[in-house]
């Protein structure tokens, strides 16, 4: 898998990594476990590392830790979560719950979720940071409604990481959110970028274009991951998956060629021609 540099730091990190909305918020029933822990396998089998959750997944953030906890090797990962809450207090209570969830004592990236409270948050996160309880500090929005308070805030806090919606139905925020990240040297996760299953469902029985076949992609799946890690601004993407095989074929997209402009046109065309 391709890795791309975090901008604040230059460490590299693999394009695809894994998002635990819905797939991991479960009970962990023997079947349950063991499909998940096929994600995670298959996911470091590629080598991705990036696995993002939040307070507000429901069990993600625990069903990780458990997964994680495997003496298999599962350990090594990218952990990012989110706080999601108003309050000093209330926020260091959810992200010390956050870290007992995952058993770690510290995370790789502590995103505020929303932008809700960034303010009250932002020096405890440094203080985290500062400490060693968190190596990188991020803001995270999904909705085009709240694009100008987000670009608002990475001006004002400019985090080392940004995460925000961004696919081939969803190309509004890589006309001004994705510059103005690369330009402040923030690092980009996107997220949603099979429109959580919507996308893909919608292209089922429709036929891939030619650019497929030049990016190497089996499936449209692939080939709008492609789209997404095109954008010159994205350091990764987390496509969301409780599903081994998924998992893996999504992985698959972070390796071999790459879309340049004229493609990435192209695969654009190609989703509105077959969706119209």
């Amino acid at each position: 898998m391709h890795t791309r540099p975090i901008p604040a730091t230059g460490e590299p990190l693999p394009v695809i990594g894994l998002g635990t909305w819905q797939g991991f918020d479960v009970a962990g029933s023997a079947d349950e476990t063991a499909r998940l822990a096929g994600v995670l396998d298959a996911l470091a089998a590629a080598g991705g590392t990036v696995i993002d959750s939040s307070p507000m997944y429901g069990r993600a953030e625990g069903m990780v830790g458990k997964l994680r906890a495997d003496p298999s090797g599962r350990a090594s990962a990218f952990l990012a979560t989110k706080v999601w809450t108003r309050g000093r207090d209330a926020g260091i209570a959810q992200m010390r719950e956050s870290l007992r969830r995952f058993g770690v004592a510290g995370v790789d990236l502590m995103q505020v979720h929303n932008l809700v409270d960034t303010a009250v948050h932002w020096p405890v996160l440094q203080e985290w940071k500062a400490q060693g309880r968190v190596r990188y500090l991020g803001l995270s929005h999904y909705t085009l409604t709240a694009y100008a308070e987000l670009e608002a805030q990475l001006r004002r806090f400019r985090p080392d990481f940004v995460q925000v919606d961004y696919s081939v139905d969803a190309r509004v925020s890589g006309e001004r959110l994705l510059p103005l990240a690369a330009d402040l040297g923030i690092a980009v996760i996107a997220n949603r970028p099979l429109g959580e299953g919507a996308l893909v469902r919608s292209l089922r029985d429709r036929p891939l274009p030619g650019v497929a076949a030049e990016l190497g992609c089996g499936s449209w799946a692939q080939l709008l991951l492609k789209f997404v890690l095109a954008h010159p601004a994205v350091t990764c993407t987390i496509p969301g998956t409780a599903d081994p095989a998924h998992m893996a074929a999504n992985a698959a997209a972070g390796a071999g060629p790459m879309a340049d402009a004229g493609q990435r046109a192209r695969i654009v065309a190609a989703f509105e021609e077959a969706v119209r």
